[in-house]
Order: structure tokens, then sequence, then C-alpha cells
């Protein structure tokens, strides 16, 4: 499994310019999820995720979790986390799970979160959205659950 974590002071998912789904303070969560991907990678993204020191403090440090907040998570599924662009123009995603196996992947991720008391929205899996986001530093990370990067 593979993240890419923005902190954000909104974020927020369109269909068709329809508003489905809004967070304030919080992470947004683009997730992809790869072929092979089983529940201990869920679990460790999850834990990580809910559990990166990227709020800063009273000193102003990146010292504070989204649980430590009482902040919103916001989690886009996104298959292009696994393009392979290395060779060619095109992306390859060979890697990356099919839709039928990275949906119930993606909901158990999804609910792992939830039971850390999270407030967590999500979007459409596999439906064309719109994400729309205040990238708050900008704070980014990227996280994989089989620690390459």
């Amino acid at each position: 499994m593979r993240t890419v974590v923005q902190r954000v002071t909104t974020g927020s998912v369109f269909i068709d310019d329809r508003e489905i789904s809004r967070i304030g303070l919080g992470l947004l969560i683009l997730l992809g999820i790869r072929k092979d991907d089983q529940e201990e990678d869920v679990r460790y993204l999850a834990d990580k995720v809910v559990n990166l020191r990227v709020f800063e403090d009273n000193n102003g440090k990146m010292n504070l979790s989204v649980k430590d907040i009482g902040g919103e998570l916001l989690v886009v599924s996104q298959f292009t986390l696994y393009g392979d662009t290395r060779q060619g123009r095109r992306p390859g995603f060979s890697e990356a799970a099919s839709g039928q196996e990275a949906e119930p992947i993606y909901q158990l991720f999804v609910n792992k979160l939830r039971q850390y008391g999270i407030e967590v929205k999500t979007g459409v899996f596999q439906e064309h959205m719109l994400v729309k986001l205040d990238n708050n530093g900008p704070v980014t990370l990227l996280l994989d659950s089989r620690k390459i990067f």
C-alpha cells in the first residue's frame, strides 16, 4: 500500500459538480493499493497515518498527530500511485490491484482508521472525482507499507 498524505485546512471531493465529502483541519490521504496487499499493510499504514506528528504544538514544532488535534481524515482511492513511468511515456499499472481486489482493502483501511475514533470521510471508489484541498504548510508525505520510501 502506498499513500500520499497531505496536511490540509480543508479538503473536499466532488463528482459531477456535486460535493460528496468535505473535511476541515486534518489529513487528505490518497491511497494506492498493490495487487498483493494484505491486512498487515492496512494495519501498518492506518497506524502510521493517525500517529504522524505533522501538526504544530504551542512551540511551533510538528509534534502533534491528527488524533491529538481532533482533526479529520479524507481518504481517496488512487490506483495511479502504482503507475510505473520508468519506461516509455505511458504509465504501466501492472503492480496496482484491480478494482475488484482493491475495494475490500480500501474499505478495510477506512474502517481501521475509524477504529481510532477519528472522523473519516471518503471519495467514491472507482469514480472520476475532483479533489480540492488547501495544503497547509505545505506538508506532503509519502508512505509505503513496504517501507521503500
